[in-house]
């Protein structure tokens, strides 16, 4: 099986917590499912391009977080027993931290935060508008 992931080795996040945080996404949007099984750990690794410890350390931290569950000798699976409120609240935090990424970006390239939120607050009314027309 293989996850729409991507990894970025020049973004200054360690490459386990990329997998990690891309990983939640997904189980967090419905993309895996429970009991959906991820690739192996080698295979994940050979996609991505990277050592297979970053990835056994990804799969790790996200078994100890409740989200997966490895089996010997069959693989590593989504958990089965995910709340609806732990999932709305990691849909949550994964949109938290793409507006974080975005504040952070803009004020890297100079933009004040009253400029920020004056466009975003503009993005939204936007979106907004549109929604009605439909």
């Amino acid at each position: 099986m293989s996850l729409p992931l991507r990894v970025d080795p020049k973004s200054g996040v360690p490459l386990y917590v990329q997998i990690r945080e891309q990983i939640k996404y997904l189980i967090a949007t419905g993309v895996l499912g429970p009991g959906d099984q991820l690739p192996t750990i080698r295979e994940l690794a050979v996609e991505l391009t990277v050592n297979p410890n970053t990835v056994a350390r990804a799969y790790s931290e996200l078994e100890r977080e409740g989200f997966l569950a490895t089996q010997q000798g069959r693989g590593t699976f989504v958990l089965n027993n995910l709340e609806e409120k732990q999932l709305a609240r990691l849909s949550r935090e994964k949109l938290c931290a793409i507006v974080e990424q975005a504040i952070i970006e803009a004020v890297t390239m100079g933009y004040t935060i009253d400029e920020i939120k004056e466009c975003v607050e503009n993005q939204i009314a936007r979106w907004q508008k549109r929604q009605v027309g439909k």
